[in-house]
């Protein structure tokens, strides 16, 4: 059901928003490893390596196509918000369209490009094969991964973050039911976890696509909501393309950390791989905050209450601010013993493990700021600003992992991440600021009515 955040506690809306996409991630990252132990155990240490060396190549592309369907969908909002029925339909078809026009594309790119791009990051020769054929599967279910976060995503922009939930859960369940099958009874080997994935994600797909047609006449799409024009095709491609590029832009980042981290041997890779498996886990909640404000932001804006978008900033900081705090103790006091859940009693590994945490734990309450108004302004329409903190953060985060990691060792490494988020949450915010101001100059007649 539709849920308009226009109205009511702030807070409470958006943390009862935030919660399922908390629960989703949360269940996501349990499934990812399901899945990479259900490939190690059946198919043995080389295929395990296969599937994991692919993940930020995956990202690069999939993350891209994630990034900019969530585009598409603040615009959706703002129309919701507005109570604009027919700019939300045409909003839904033109994220459709776009969305399957540009998964060709992808498509075809990437399939084309997956070995030489694999080469290009010297996958090791006994591993390359395998990551070869698990990754073109992959990227030619690109159009079924793009439905599925289309569909979810107008389900958000609706205000319902519980139905995407139930079917991200769903199609998680089918995924590790078919890698079992796929990889114990037949000869696909780690093809077959890819397989998993793709017809996972096109049920998923599929499923929120039937939803939406029944639970929601409003959303029946009309012939004359497919005859796009070319403002509508442009509005959309301004919101959703920068959303894209900035996520590509952090999985950039992430390569060149790596690259440095490898630099410093396996012993820094398992340790940083182990804490970052932690951080992961402890930013979640922080993640999901970001994406509420987003939702928030953009049905407020589309109804003209902002004061409402100011109150809800300043409450989503508080908590957002509190779990950072809270999850930088359990980091301090216990993140020895958290790091031997993923690689033992190993005390060089826990002891380096331990150093990125320590760094994570007073540092996470800048990745908090960072969500909240990195949404926020794309929750307003803005574009250029998040997409030039994003260049930010890929700039800081690679200077630093490779000037850092040569003077001063794997602390220096572990530096790259907080100085990639201050130098993306600086101009966030005080482009927030300075639009919230304009806006009041030019919207008052909205502030005073709402």
């Amino acid at each position: 059901m539709t849920k308009s955040m226009t109205a009511g506690s702030p807070a409470k809306l958006i943390l009862l928003f935030a919660l399922p996409l908390f629960i989703g991630n949360l269940f996501q990252q349990v499934y990812n490893m399901a899945d990479t132990f259900i490939v190690g155990r059946m198919l043995g240490v080389n295929a395990l390596a296969a599937v994991g060396c692919t993940g930020s190549l995956s990202f690069l592309i999939i993350g891209f196509a994630q990034g900019m369907s969530a585009g598409f969908s603040i615009l959706t909002a703002q129309r919701f918000g507005a109570g604009d029925e027919n700019g939300v339909r045409q909003s839904y078809a033109a994220s459709l369209v776009l969305g399957g026009v540009i998964s060709v594309v992808l498509t075809v790119i990437s399939v084309a490009g997956t070995r030489q791009l694999l080469v290009l990051l010297q996958t090791p020769p006994e591993i390359l094969e395998d990551a070869t054929r698990y990754l073109m599967v992959i990227f030619a279910g690109i159009l079924a991964t793009m439905l599925f976060n289309v569909v979810s995503n107008v389900l958000r922009a609706l205000g319902d973050s519980k139905t995407p939930l139930y079917f991200l859960v769903a199609g998680c369940v089918i995924n590790i039911v078919l890698d079992v099958l796929l990889i114990l009874y037949t000869p696909l080997g780690v093809m077959g976890a890819g397989v998993a994935t793709v017809i996972a994600q096109l049920l998923a797909g599929a499923a929120c696509v039937v939803y939406i047609h029944k639970a929601f006449p409003a959303l029946r799409l009309h012939r004359s909501d497919w005859r796009l024009s070319r403002r509508e095709i442009l509005r959309h491609l301004h919101m959703g393309l920068p959303m894209g590029f900035q996520s590509s832009i952090i999985a950039i980042g992430s390569l060149m950390l790596q690259y440095a981290l490898n630099s410093l041997g396996s012993t820094a890779v398992a340790a940083f791989t182990a804490a970052n498996k932690l951080e992961s886990l402890g930013t979640l909640p922080l993640g999901s905050f970001g994406l509420a404000m987003g939702t928030f932001v953009a049905q407020n804006y589309g109804a003209g209450k902002l004061h409402r978008i100011r109150t809800g900033v300043v409450q989503c900081s508080l908590m957002a601010l509190a779990w950072s705090a809270f999850m930088g103790v359990v980091f301090l006091a216990f993140g020895r013993q958290l790091a031997t859940l993923f690689v033992g009693h190993d005390t060089q590994v826990t002891g380096l493990s331990y150093i990125y945490l320590c760094i994570v734990a007073v540092s996470m309450w800048v990745l908090a700021l960072l969500f909240i108004f990195r949404y926020s302004l794309q929750g307003l329409g803005q574009s250029f600003v998040p997409t030039f903190a994003g260049i930010m953060e890929l700039v800081m985060r690679g200077v630093c992992s490779v000037c850092l990691a040569g003077p001063f060792g794997f602390t220096g490494a572990c530096l790259a991440n907080p100085m990639a988020w201050t130098g993306s949450a600086v101009p966030l915010v005080i482009a927030f600021f300075i639009t919230m101001r304009r806006l009041t100059l030019y919207m008052p007649e909205h502030e005073e009515a709402a």
